[in-house]
């Protein structure tokens, strides 16, 4: 049995070949996961800035909802929105604490001036963080700066000298008081002022602490336990580096998301593939695995020699697969890093787990797709083997449709669980939707592609061609056949569809509640890190200017039952009751003039407030940027939240938990009657650098650029389960076609032209992509139907573009792997094809 198992892959090569590259690329998709969701686990980065700290006091970069008592107990975490802070007055408590030589306020904010490049402005104790080279200069002064010695040489100035700084607080004039030989890139201000400028007075990034001589790291770290108990995380050794950089938090988040979530999806998707590309192969050697068994074969004989056959491909394969695997992985990581989605220091991590795991899922879905193709064969009694093997059976089996059927039942089961849900739990289950339903056609093949066949068929029978005729009769006569080459085809459209659909009615419901929300006339934005608070005041006391109002972009964590779910929160300035003069926010139920610059107010967007189960008057958890928690009341409720903000608060309540106490924008309605274009321009002299002036256009690039990483994600999951779906289809058809050979060796011996013969086999690849086009894209339509009312609360909207693009890829698809192997076969003469091997 093993040498038929080698005499056949050496004799059938086209079977051995489709079922190698379906092994090679589901390796590679597993590999791809499995390495990215590895990351996700193990990620970490090196200290740099804190390398010469031996402890850091750092606040905790995750949000934590508990429920339940005693056994049932719960805890569920998430990922801050913003960089966490904790309070400067911690390092006063550390301090006091024996062993400990000092403890430093880390504070860091950006800064901007017209003549130097982008700064970090920092305080000036945290020069000690930076070892010996951060001492030896004196401290500067309120009013005072220190600049390195490099960016000053840069922008020609000297000690003495005065620059002109933007800060969150606004633009001043501050004296050049030294020029520091080392810290490029930086700007130090004096410890009573770093505080105030940076928006966030009274927190700090982190507390740095400094040993006394002879104290250990351990007894150090000790000590600083001590003193802050739960109010921060003590870190040492490489956890520094998380302390340096809290977002590696939510990117490993995101990782184990993608490797885990997605690659679980793509998993099940690559071992759905191979197990038909597989059955296929053993399928078209029914005649073979017949004459087996009428020459006194056993059951247990062939089931032996087609596991053999997966032996000797599987491992082959799927070891090829890893290099290109492992190229994937870390294509991806390096374009979510240049997107700032993971911090630049994290490396991909390549283990043996993600390659064992992608070899053994090819291996168990060749082996268990060849017992169950060869199954039936073999079990048939010699002397009927031969008849049953020369007529296809147009049904399939008890077991198999029983199966489509459950199947069939989860994706509307799931489907109608996402019609209830809303906002990611409605987007979580897409894939799962997509996959039951791939499940069903595939086990429920036969059936759909006979129904397909007759239906699409009339026109080919009525059109009275012979090309068209044949490509008619084949499909019904052949329905397995039909089947296999339909399958990959629906995977392409509902998998692409589904994705791209989704972002497409995230991107198409922002766009429209921007165009009728913003009713601003002009949109005041900055080419750098932000609009200081001061540039509201300014522009509003520009001559024809009648409400500017400032907007703060960040985010918060919203107690959602059990769980946190993030959301965008905008902090507006100036009079709540204004803001309707500059954004429609489409307000539903309470009022805007409820706002309070106390931070106990709040207002929510419609599908948040359902998610959240909060009603005007009730009250909402929130976990502020930088982990600040607070219970507003809810006074408004509107419906324009996906374009222009989820949850909606007075800027002085937010600014100091945010990121950076930066505006995006600011907002800005003329009085009637004014001189737009005068208005514009006195707005574009404002003394801020990077100052842009636009209409409410402006507004729309922003919100389009916070959708691009999550578009952008999208985009590559598509092109991933896309491109090993299209793969797999022209795997398939070329496979269908190259098995024909006796077939449309018949036919040119029963005087058919070559020309007829390429133009029945284009009907029925037309055939097929049809098939598989409206099939998937039932599939994707009825995922994307509860999706996007749970995302967007409006209908699915798929952009005509990318439907096109879907369809006529699927189209040139099947036209391709259908024609290219059909001219190698019409090249052989009819007699020699007729009687030779593949």
């Amino acid at each position: 049995m093993n040498g038929l198992a080698r005499a056949s892959l050496r004799f059938r090569p086209a079977s051995f070949a489709g079922t190698f590259v379906a092994l090679l690329f589901a390796a590679a998709v597993v590999t791809a996961c499995g390495a990215l969701l590895q990351t996700g686990i193990t990620a970490r980065v090196l200290p740099v800035r804190y390398a010469h700290v031996p402890v850091v006091a750092a606040p905790d970069p995750s949000g934590h909802v508990t429920t339940g008592h005693g056994d049932d107990r719960d805890t569920e975490s998430a990922p801050l929105t913003d960089r966490p802070r904790l309070a400067t007055a911690l390092a006063g408590r550390i301090a006091a604490r024996p062993g400990v030589a000092a403890a430093v306020p880390d504070i860091a904010f950006p800064v901007r001036s017209g003549h130097l490049p982008p700064l970090t402005g920092r305080d000036w104790s945290a020069r000690l963080i930076e070892g010996p080279a951060g001492r030896g200069t004196a401290a500067p002064r309120p009013g005072e700066v220190v600049l390195a010695a490099a960016d000053a040489r840069a922008a020609h100035l000297a000690a003495g000298g005065t620059v002109t700084l933007t800060t969150p607080a606004g633009s001043a004039g501050y004296r050049i008081a030294a020029l520091a030989p080392s810290g490029a890139d930086s700007v130090y201000f004096a410890d009573a002022q770093a505080g105030v400028l940076s928006g966030h007075d009274g927190r700090a990034d982190a507390i740095a602490v400094l040993p006394r001589p002879g104290v250990s790291t351990d007894a150090l770290a000790d000590q600083v336990r001590a003193a802050v108990g739960h109010a921060a995380q003590v870190r040492t050794g490489n956890g520094r580096g998380a302390a340096e950089q809290p977002e590696l938090g939510s990117a490993k988040e995101l990782l184990v998301a993608i490797g885990g979530s997605f690659g679980g999806v793509a998993t099940g998707t690559a071992v759905f593939v191979v197990m038909g590309t597989v059955a296929l192969a053993v399928g078209q050697r029914a005649r073979e695995i017949a004459l087996l068994r009428a020459l006194g074969a056993t059951p247990r004989q062939i089931r032996r020699t087609v596991a053999t056959e997966a032996l000797l491909v599987a491992p082959l394969a799927g070891a090829a697969g890893i290099w290109p695997g492992v190229r994937l992985a870390g294509w991806w990581l390096r374009q979510l890093a240049h997107r700032d989605a993971v911090p630049a220091g994290v490396t991909l991590s390549v283990g043996w787990i993600p390659m064992v795991a992608a070899v053994g899922a090819g291996l168990l879905a060749a082996l268990l797709a060849g017992y169950l193709a060869a199954r039936r064969p073999s079990k048939a009694r010699p002397s009927q083997a031969l008849g049953e093997a020369a007529v296809e059976r147009r049904r399939p089996g008890v077991v198999r449709t029983v199966l489509g059927v459950v199947a069939l039942a989860g994706g509307v089961v799931l489907a109608a669980v996402a019609a209830q849900a809303s906002g990611d739990d409605a987007a979580s289950t897409a894939l799962g939707v997509v996959f039951c339903f791939m499940v069903a056609v595939a086990l429920l093949g036969p059936i759909v592609s006979w129904l397909a066949a007759a239906v699409l068929g009339l026109p080919l029978r009525a059109s009275g061609s012979v090309p068209g005729m044949l490509a008619a009769a084949n499909a019904r006569a052949a329905a397995r056949r039909l089947a296999a080459a339909i399958t990959p085809i629906v995977l392409v459209t509902a998998f692409c569809g589904t994705l791209l659909g989704m972002q497409g009615s995230l991107t198409h419901t922002s766009a429209r509640q921007v165009r009728d929300g913003v009713v601003a006339d002009q949109v005041v934005g900055s080419s750098g890190g932000g609009l200081p608070a001061a540039a509201e005041r300014q522009a509003a006391a520009v001559p024809g200017v009648d409400t500017a109002v400032g907007v703060l972009r960040t985010g918060a964590l919203v107690r959602v039952g059990g769980g946190l779910d993030s959301a965008n929160l905008l902090g507006v300035s100036g009079d709540p009751a204004r803001v309707g003069r500059v954004l429609d926010l489409g307000v539903r139920r309470g009022s805007l003039a409820g706002l309070t610059a106390d931070g106990r107010t709040v207002a929510v967007d419609t599908l948040l407030a359902g998610t959240a189960h909060a009603k005007v008057g009730g009250r909402l958890s929130l976990w502020l940027g930088d982990g600040t928690q607070v219970r507003p009341k809810v006074v408004a409720i509107y419906s324009r939240g996906l374009g222009l903000g989820q949850l909606l608060m007075p800027r002085g309540a937010v600014a100091a938990h945010a990121g950076t106490a930066y505006d995006a924008r600011i907002l800005v309605r003329d009085t009637p009657g004014a001189d737009r274009a005068a208005v514009r321009r006195q707005l574009a002299a404002l003394p801020v650098p990077g100052l842009t002036v636009t209409d409410r256009a402006g507004y729309r690039a922003e919100v389009d650029k916070d959708l691009e990483l999550n578009a952008w994600s999208n985009e590559v999951m598509a092109v991933v389960l896309g491109g090993f779906a299209a793969v797999a289809a022209a795997n398939t058809l070329v496979m269908t076609v190259l098995d024909r050979r006796r077939e449309v060796a018949l036919l040119r011996l029963a005087g058919t032209t070559r020309r007829q013969v390429l133009a029945m086999l284009r009907w029925e690849a037309l055939l097929v992509a049809v098939a598989g086009l409206a099939i998937g894209a039932a599939i994707a339509w009825v995922t994307l139907g509860p999706i996007a009312r749970g995302l967007t609360g409006s209908s699915p909207y798929v952009p005509p573009g990318t439907a096109a693009a879907i369809a006529g890829g699927a189209v040139l698809l099947a036209l391709a792997a259908t024609g290219l192997p059909a001219r190698a076969l019409l090249r052989t003469r009819p007699a020699a094809a007729g009687t030779a091997r593949e």
